[in-house]
């Protein structure tokens, strides 16, 4: 089945679409009563998959022409994403994907790695030995993703190793805030692994965290997601100011045309 193009608010051009992510949701097909479901789903498993679409804006005609499905429902959908903060409807315009500023980056990690470190907290003093081995088995997956630079598996097991620690806590409250928060983190935590290095640098922490969880060290196993967590904040900044660089240094080289004497 084809996937419908989206188009970015900031260049025009098209933006494919076809890689999603099932790993991040179970999409049901789109039929009988789990159409809307499975209409949310979708789009929200396109939001995820890549921070290449914040921004864009959704081609509503288009997805359902390729979906196979009525406006209704997608515009239905639509609206749940909106209310989750994932998309932005603009009146007489449509709806986009939300593009998260470096402001927002600012003040969403540390709260995230204050979350996701209390995650760890409880988890290392529930979990079960078969827990922890499950976890050694998803850092085993992620030190071969980081082997081969496979940006595209790490953030998958990534995602599952840290949605693992949040479920082995345990903690209905802390799952409620630590889930509502985690969806725009998830808007932000692929694009950091761009940065050149930062897989090996990732890993190196996810090693520490691990060693923490071997040894019960509820503290030490805190304290190293919390780190784990401002380290991509670091990551992303960094990215963000070296692509703002060369896109300054691609506008100061071009040529600056001088209007002809004697022409209007």
């Amino acid at each position: 089945m084809s996937k419908a193009p989206l188009r970015s608010v900031t260049t025009g051009t098209s933006i494919n679409v076809t890689r999603i992510a099932p790993w991040l949701v179970q999409v049901p097909p789109l039929r009988g009563t789990s159409m809307h479901d499975g209409v949310v789903a979708r789009l929200r498993t396109m939001i995820y998959e890549r921070e290449e679409l914040a921004g864009a804006w959704i081609d509503e005609k288009a997805l359902a022409l390729a979906w196979r499905v009525s406006r209704t429902p997608l515009r239905e959908a639509l609206k749940v994403l909106a209310a989750e903060g994932l998309v932005e409807l603009v009146p007489h315009r449509g709806c986009r994907v939300v593009e998260l500023s470096e402001a927002d980056a600012d003040a969403l990690f540390p709260v995230m790695a204050l979350l996701e470190g209390r995650c760890a907290f409880e988890a290392v003093n529930k979990a079960s030995d078969g827990d922890l081995r499950h976890l050694e088995r998803l850092h085993d997956e992620l030190e071969r993703h980081a082997v081969a630079h496979d940006i595209d598996g790490y953030y998958r097991t990534n995602h599952e190793f840290h949605s693992l620690v949040q479920a082995l806590a345990d903690n209905r409250w802390l799952d409620r805030v630590t889930a509502d928060l985690r969806k725009f983190v998830l808007l932000l935590r692929a694009e950091q692994l761009e940065l050149p290095g930062r897989i090996n640098a990732s890993i190196t922490e996810h090693r520490v965290l691990i060693d923490a969880f071997r040894q019960r060290d509820a503290a030490r196993v805190e304290r190293a997601t919390h780190d784990h967590l401002m380290a991509q904040l670091t990551a992303l900044k960094k990215l963000r100011y070296q692509k703002r660089s060369a896109r300054a240094r691609t506008v100061a080289s071009k040529p600056i045309r001088h209007p002809i004497e004697g022409k209007p």
